[in-house]
């Protein structure tokens, strides 16, 4: 009997992990894969006539097991992978894959689809079943439907090729990743670097049986090296290592594996009918065109230099003073926190001691019950992939925003995992997922199974986890995401929690991360953790003036990033004539403010776009900006814990992608977003 393939008996269904061998994957893949086509034979050899329930409706519930296991496998791979698990990944992404086009280019299948879509006038559809119809249909076409036999070959071979290949990228950049690290014996190498950071080093030269001290390229040992070590030499040694991940020409360089999946993507467009990617991806977002998005960006790009080119003005100056006639990037982490200090009286090592991860969590977790009227309560009965991960149960134990379409308290909302610390088998970043999806079938509200997974710093034998301030945002912002889906309330999974427009996925989490910097929310939580003090309002103040400290500097960087992104993958065929760094180089040159490196190039391991699911998409960061500095002025004109506008937002977030999003938010703001709001909270 293999585990994966029964109903997990386990509270509320969970995932069975402490059950789990990595030799159950392979042939419960299989088995749930021959389940799941069984469903689809059954839908389309039903003798009766095609309609809503016995064609879309029952496709949308197919493959719930294969689902599960399918986020079970994949979610592990990036949180606790292994050499054997990203073998098991090679050899069931292209398994996946097929059966996917499999589906979508079934030609009896898509003619029952079509036949109801082309009928849809004689059902009785709500705004839902209507939106799962279109998506339904939509997705069809989109994966290849009406293509002839020849393509649609065609276009399975180029999906089975770009799976395994992002997957491919990711195992590279993970793997350059944990290659390096940079040992050191003398410790007036580190002058500079805080106590708390060189006892993090200290134990992690303890775990490599090596003496003194170990920085490596996880965000949690690199970034503070790069704010504090006086040791220019070093900085540039350790920031040019960063910079070549997976672009040193060695075993896990990915500039080819680029080229390879722009070009798969391309060949995808066309096939499908578009001109490029871009055009391919932006048909199903808010954004609509390649050229509006460019547009937007653009136009965030003249608002914003002048801001960044006076900042790093001030940097310069504060470098000149110290003898460096010429900054470099590698310089700037550095001289930004000496500006913070300087403007602020503000370092991440003086506020750390205030925000603990625990009460971090306590905070956002009482937000939770605020505003939308959610506790947690952790289960140590629950089975877990790793020692580090907590579960917890969440309530709603009232009901703050009942309207006519909402349903009333039910008690169990969902599941939260979550998993804090760094470690040898996890990427780096932080990142919200689901265990499984939210629906509704047989009169039953089947909840979901939410995980936020980051990389703070592990606590000490003398020290808890203790949080720098933008950590205490990162921790918001995936929390963010993660009520985007415990709240849901839909009918179908496919449309449920954060199943909605990429270029609306972050409004919920960026949304979030505002409270950090409210003194009336600040101070219920920044207390010392030693003396219980809470943290003094002048620092409370300066927290608030320091929000948009280098604002515009991170604006163009995110610009920069979005605008390599768009061009990607809109111009691939510059490509068979220009280097990936040539490539970089011209389409980032705008935004660029200080000298490009010719050793370091970012895309290399630019996951978002080649790995994660944001080719075409990473504008939608800033796009998100404008929705949540709109929504969340809304909140400061009325309270921040206003709860008629807390109870509007609660239906936003637990519509998830039933309704368009434009009219979704909407119906929370009363009007469009405005790009005013954005450049007012970031520039005055």
């Amino acid at each position: 009997m293999n585990i994966l393939t029964e109903n997990f008996n386990t509270p509320y269904h969970s995932a069975p992990f402490n059950s789990i061998k990595n030799e159950d994957y392979l042939p419960a893949f299989k088995e749930l894969i021959q389940q799941s086509e069984e469903e689809i034979d059954a839908i389309i050899n039903n003798p009766e006539e095609p309609t809503f329930n016995n064609v879309i409706e029952a496709l949308a519930y197919s493959g719930e097991q294969l689902d599960k296991v399918s986020n079970i496998f994949f979610n592990l791979n990036s949180a606790e992978t292994s050499d054997e698990l990203q073998q098991i990944a090679q050899e069931v992404s292209p398994i996946l894959t097929e059966y996917s086009s499999k589906i979508s280019q079934n030609e009896a299948l898509f003619n029952k689809i079509k036949k109801v879509y082309d009928e849809k006038e004689k059902y009785d559809l709500n705004e839902e079943q209507q939106m799962l119809l279109n998506e339904t249909y939509k997705g069809f076409v989109r994966s290849g439907a009406l293509l002839n036999k020849e393509d649609k070959e065609k276009l399975k071979k180029i999906s089975m090729d770009l799976s395994l290949k992002s997957l491919q990228f990711g195992q590279n950049v993970l793997a350059s990743t944990n290659n390096y690290f940079k040992h050191i014996t003398n410790k007036e190498d580190l002058a500079g670097i805080p106590d708390a950071i060189l006892e993090q080093y200290a134990e992690e030269a303890k775990e490599r049986n090596l003496e003194g001290w170990v920085i490596t390229l996880q965000y949690p040992s690199y970034i503070p090296f790069m704010t504090y070590a006086e040791n220019r030499e070093l900085r540039k040694e350790i920031a040019l290592a960063n910079g070549k991940k997976s672009f040193d020409g060695g075993e896990f360089d990915n500039q080819n594996l680029i080229k390879e999946l722009l070009t798969l993507k391309q060949q995808k467009s066309e096939l499908l009918g578009y001109s490029n990617y871009a055009d391919y991806v932006l048909e199903e977002r808010m954004a609509k065109s390649p050229s509006k998005v460019i547009d937007f960006l653009n136009e965030l790009l003249v608002k914003a230099k002048p801001y960044a080119d006076k900042e790093i003005e001030e940097l310069k100056s504060l470098a000149k003073a110290d003898g460096i006639d010429e900054m470099q990037s590698y310089d700037h982490t550095f001289y930004a926190e000496k500006l913070r200090k300087a403007k602020f009286d503000l370092n991440d090592e003086e506020l750390k001691p205030y925000f603990p991860l625990e009460q971090v969590q306590e905070a956002v977790f009482g937000l939770s019950k605020q505003l939308f009227g959610l506790t947690f309560e952790e289960r140590n009965d629950i089975p877990k992939y790793h020692e580090d991960v907590k579960v917890y149960e969440v309530k709603e134990v009232f009901d703050s925003a009942q309207t006519d379409n909402q349903e009333p308290s039910t008690g169990y909302k969902a599941l939260l995992y979550v998993d804090y610390f760094p470690r040898k088998g996890k990427r780096a970043g932080a990142w919200m997922t689901s265990y499984k999806n939210q629906y509704k079938k047989n009169g039953e509200n089947s909840r979901p199974h939410i995980s936020i997974v980051c990389n703070f710093s592990k606590p000490t034998k003398d020290t808890p986890s203790l949080l720098t301030f933008q950590e205490v945002t990162t921790l918001f912002h995936e929390f963010g995401h993660a009520l985007h889906g415990m709240l849901a309330n839909t009918q179908y999974p496919t449309l449920s929690g954060t199943s909605v427009k990429w270029d609306f996925v972050e409004l919920p989490s960026q949304f979030l991360e505002n409270f950090c910097y409210e003194p009336e929310f600040l101070k219920t939580f920044a207390k010392h953790y030693k003396t219980g003090e809470t943290l003094p309002d002048e620092k409370i103040e300066k927290i608030e003036h320091s929000k948009n400290f280098m604002e515009g500097y991170q604006t163009l960087r995110q610009l920069g990033f979005g605008l390599l992104d768009m061009n990607y993958h809109t111009k691939v065929e510059e490509l068979e004539h220009e280097s990936v760094k040539e490539f970089e180089d011209k389409y980032t040159k705008a935004t660029q403010l200080y000298p490009v490196n010719p050793e370091t190039a970012m895309s290399p391991s630019f996951s978002h776009i080649f790995q994660g699911g944001y080719s075409a998409g990473y504008y939608s960061y800033k796009w998100a900006e404008v929705l949540d500095a709109d929504a969340f002025q809304y909140f400061k004109e009325n309270g921040i814990f206003n709860p008629e506008i807390a109870a509007k937002y609660k239906i936003l977030l637990s519509s998830g992608g039933t309704k368009d999003p434009m009219e979704l938010y909407k119906s929370f703001r009363g009007s469009e977003p405005k790009v005013e709001s954005l450049l007012k909270r970031a520039f005055g």
